[in-house]
């Protein structure tokens, strides 16, 4: 499925105007990179990870998006690199919308919690503001009288929900010693697998920016899939968003454009979906970097023949709006906090699950926790485009439930904007339970889900 939808075009009046930059963002090595379970030094740089820009501007409001190759960044560092960038260029700060695309190949910009408050930011969190901060003026520095259209293309091969109702308790058991109805990441072709316990989707979602002469500008894509993966062990890599921007600059045949084109993909909703397909026992093996670039490829090849569609327009309307919301965080039960205990009588060759080290030291942590966190919700309007920023790993059905909501023709969520505050499952899927539900994977209230997306919705029609 192929379509696609552009504002009423408005030959008198303002100028529309679109600029793009990326700053470099790679930290030095040794860093840690913090993808897995246990972090590791980083000891090479595959390629370089950016932070990457698009200002546009319809001559009375003007957006500015930032896309991090990290893999989550927390709210203070982009509070940071807002008020410098307001202070620099007197974007109003609700109008920037800055988020991680979740690479689990970056080190890391999070501090000690997602939920407990830093006092201080470290010097690459500073380092990092500031090169964000620095892409923002570039790109305003570019702006330049443009066109801008926007479209969707269907690329299911690569999204299955990696969350599976298994038959198997085994399967199924969870560090607070009890069992799950759902696995994440279930062993391929097990015999237990029953079915996915959610949707997926499969569009991607894109904004293309070009000058009135035609030449390409920037390209902003949004794709509901996690990272892909396939990085050597201590590399440094921006995944497959990083191959996108590269392969998508070449589709379109802006390598040698001045200034230079900026192609971006964004996270989508896709924090319980990843490109593995559970059922295939005999899955292909690939190269270091291989997978991640066919991915990537293809992507971009969809956009391409989608982009050619698309009717460029020569002025639409901008607004954003944003809001705080306050939620409870969740603390731990009586129950977890006796089951810890006694694991710490028992010798530590003892049967246990392989994650309760881990969970046990999250939810110690959990004691210094505050009670109530406050995030921040964002909307943008590009024409009838909306886009939705949300700062959690946000899973696949609340996506789609802003899709089918959402007073605009179209529109997207970019996940991890804003902040990072953990994943974001439904109310349903807490139920079910399963890693991205296990206190210290999730930190607030389990109806969270539902006042993100109420809230969401009336700053949609705020802006209508």
């Amino acid at each position: 499925m192929i379509h696609s939808a552009v504002a009423i075009a408005q030959s008198d009046g303002p100028t529309f105007r679109a600029g793009a930059a990326t700053s470099n963002i790679t930290p030095p090595l040794g860093e840690l990179i913090v993808g897995g379970w246990e972090p590791t030094p980083a000891q090479h740089i595959h390629d370089e990870l950016q932070a990457r820009c698009l200002v546009l501007d319809d001559g009375k409001t003007t957006l500015a998006i930032v896309l991090c190759d990290n893999v989550g960044i927390p709210h203070e560092v982009f509070d940071a690199a807002k008020t410098q960038a307001h202070q620099a260029t007197e974007i109003p700060i609700e109008n920037m919308l800055m988020a991680s695309t979740h690479t689990h190949s970056a080190t890391t910009a999070r501090g000690e919690s997602k939920v407990i408050q830093q006092s201080e930011l470290t010097e690459y969190q500073k380092f990092l503001a500031g090169r964000i901060a620095d892409g923002v003026r570039r790109a305003l520095n570019h702006l330049q009288p443009a066109k801008i259209g926007w479209g969707g293309v269907d690329e299911p091969s690569e999204v299955f929900n990696r969350r599976w109702f298994v038959t198997d308790p085994q399967l199924a058991a969870n560090p607070f010693g009890g069992v799950d109805q759902v696995r994440m990441n279930p062993p391929r072709g097990h015999a237990a697998l029953d079915r996915p316990a959610g949707p997926v989707d499969p569009e991607v979602s894109f904004v293309s920016v070009q000058s009135r002469d035609g030449r390409p500008i920037a390209l902003l894509a949004n794709y509901s899939l996690h990272y892909v993966g396939g990085v050597p062990r201590n590399e440094v890599s921006a995944d497959y968003f990083g191959y996108f921007a590269r392969a998508i600059k070449q589709r379109l045949g802006a390598s040698q454009t001045t200034p230079a084109f900026v192609g971006m993909l964004s996270n989508g909703t896709s924090g319980d979906v990843n490109n593995i397909d559970f059922r295939n026992k005999n899955p292909k093996r690939y190269a270091s970097y291989e997978k991640m670039q066919e991915v990537a490829n293809k992507i971009a090849d969809r956009v391409y023949e989608a982009h050619a569609g698309i009717e460029f327009h020569d002025w639409v309307k901008l607004s954003a709006a944003s809001t705080p919301l306050t939620l409870k965080v969740r603390k731990p039960t009586q129950a977890m906090r006796e089951h810890f205990a006694e694991l710490e009588k028992q010798p530590e060759a003892s049967p246990r699950h392989r994650r309760e080290a881990i969970y046990a030291r999250r939810i110690a942590s959990l004691d210094e926790a505050p009670e109530t966190v406050d995030i921040q919700l964002q909307t943008l309007r590009i024409g009838d485009l909306g886009i939705a920023a949300i700062p959690f790993e946000t899973f696949t059905e609340t996506g789609l439930e802003l899709k089918a909501k959402a007073p605009t023709r179209d529109m997207f969520t970019i996940e991890l904007a804003n902040g990072s505050f953990g994943y974001l499952p439904t109310p349903r899927q807490h139920r079910f339970g399963g890693y991205e539900t296990w206190l210290g994977t999730n930190y607030v209230q389990e109806d969270a889900s539902e006042k993100i997306v109420e809230t969401l919705l009336n700053l949609f029609d705020a802006m209508k």
